[in-house]
């Protein structure tokens, strides 16, 4: 018995050095990344609470941005993987030229949107208790930001999709090393511009735009550069900006695919927004311990989400190639080791989290000790974020798309952000019971991740039946 179990849900030692080695990569460049997110959080911080309210808000907004492009990013990128398991270049090349497109055009609708409604936005999360003083400054700071950060759009969405399509077709080490060396120069430049040393200008807030930017052009620059000199391995690459013409039909199906999980990344994030929005008419404190809380999260929550993205990219190979009945038992087995190791990582994260908010020392003692509640029931939850996102990436893999849609941002929508707005705005619910309910609510999510798994209705070739 116990013997059948552990072969139905453990892998060998091949089949973990086959998952660490798409997995590792894509965690230790997102890590890094998060952990100068943390840095630069930090960095901000010591200048003052306003500043860093204001940058908090400012990258939630961008924050549905991001996610819009990685939602057409991965719409395309699901074909883009089963089209390399299927080892048809021709078919990746396509799904990358649609990122391109799709993400040029979301960029020109994203722009014009934070250019012309970007301060109406950024009100709606300073109704809470302080000041007026304090709510103008934090007004001024989010605005600065995100006017910096909009000329940051163009490098992001290039190393998107490059990255994207080189990790979809085996090559994960050049996007962490482009990651690493990105997250470096933004350290660098944070040091010199927030805080003004060897002669730089003191920008404060504006000197961490300043510093993101020149590390996307940085990034974007150093994939697009070794993609074009490796072309040999990069196939998809050659011929890739001589028209950038798709197959109609093919072009349909990518579409068909992509809306609704982009519809859906964007309104989760947009969710996530709502919900941030609903926890600051808890008080002005909420913003800034929310957003230290977010940021070393964030940190910790790399596990999980490179082994989604693990998941993707494995299992969506799998199908491609037609191995359906090896896709049910890898993804099985993704999933569990996905929630095994955010039961160990949460763990750790409990443990620290009294301490983690103290290196923000010029944060008052309140904002930090109500963000290490927050850190500390993130750290409960974070098993189950693991196994709802491990079902996401399942379902996405066989290009379930409106499936997941409806699972994730619909949830999103339909329970977690009218809970929050109904326990805040009439049970009159304080802080910390209404944000431990809030990511509870994920556990309807797994249920119902779980039971359509089960079902089977992601077990797709969506290549076989001549959508190239």
């Amino acid at each position: 018995m116990i013997s059948s179990l552990r072969r139905k849900y453990i892998g060998d030692r091949a089949f973990y050095r086959m998952v660490l080695a798409v997995a590792v990569p894509i965690m230790i460049q997102n890590g890094i990344t998060q952990f100068v997110a943390l840095l630069d959080n930090i960095m901000v911080g010591g200048i003052g609470q306003t500043q860093m309210g204001g940058v908090g808000v400012a990258n939630q907004l961008i924050f549905v941005f991001n996610l819009a492009i990685f939602g057409a990013v991965s719409g395309a990128g699901i074909f883009g993987a089963q089209f390399y398991g299927n080892g048809d270049h021709d078919g990746v090349r396509n799904a990358f030229r649609f990122k391109l497109l799709i993400c040029a055009a979301l960029t020109v609708i994203g722009a014009g949107i934070f250019l012309l409604f970007g301060e109406n936005l950024i009100s709606l999360y300073l109704k809470g208790e302080g000041t007026p003083q304090e709510r103008a400054d934090t007004l001024h700071y989010a605005k600065e930001y995100l006017t910096i950060m909009l000329i940051g759009f163009l490098p992001f969405i290039l190393s998107q999709c490059y990255s994207g399509t080189l990790r979809e077709t085996g090559q994960t080490i050049v996007p962490m090393v482009a990651g690493i060396i990105s997250v470096l120069v933004n350290l660098c430049f944070n040091a010199l511009l927030i805080f003004g040393y060897l002669g730089f200008p003191r920008l404060g807030s504006a000197g961490a735009a300043i510093a993101t930017v020149i590390a996307r052009f940085v990034e974007a620059g150093i994939v697009m550069l070794w993609t074009h000199r490796h072309s040999e391995r990069c196939r998809f690459i050659v011929g890739a900006y001589r028209s950038m013409r798709i197959p109609g039909r093919l072009a349909g199906s990518i579409t068909r695919k992509t809306i609704p999980l982009m519809v859906n990344e964007t309104l989760w994030a947009g969710g996530m927004a709502m919900l941030g929005m609903c926890y600051s008419l808890c008080g002005l404190i909420v913003v800034p311990a929310n957003t230290i809380a977010s940021t070393v999260g964030n940190v910790f929550n790399v596990a999980f989400l490179a082994m989604g993205n693990a998941v993707g990219i494995i299992v969506g190979q799998l199908l491609g190639a037609n191995k359906l009945e090896e896709a049910v038992d890898t993804d099985r087995k993704l999933i569990v080791f996905s929630v095994a190791i955010c039961f160990v990582i949460g763990g750790v994260m409990a443990l620290l989290s009294p301490y983690i908010p103290n290196i923000y020392t010029a944060q008052p003692e309140d904002v930090r000790a109500l963000a290490s509640k927050f850190i500390l029931i993130i750290a409960l939850t974070m098993p189950i974020n693991s196994l709802a996102n491990a079902t996401y990436f399942t379902m996405r893999s066989g290009g379930k798309t409106f499936i997941t849609f409806l699972f994730d941002s619909v949830y999103v929508w339909c329970v977690t952000v009218p809970l929050a707005f109904v326990l805040q705005r009439v049970a009159g619910l304080s802080i910390l019971p209404l944000y431990l309910v809030c990511q509870l609510a994920d556990l309807g999510k797994c249920v119902v991740g779980l039971i359509l798994i089960k079902k089977g209705v992601w077990i797709h070739n969506i290549v076989k039946d001549g959508a190239k």
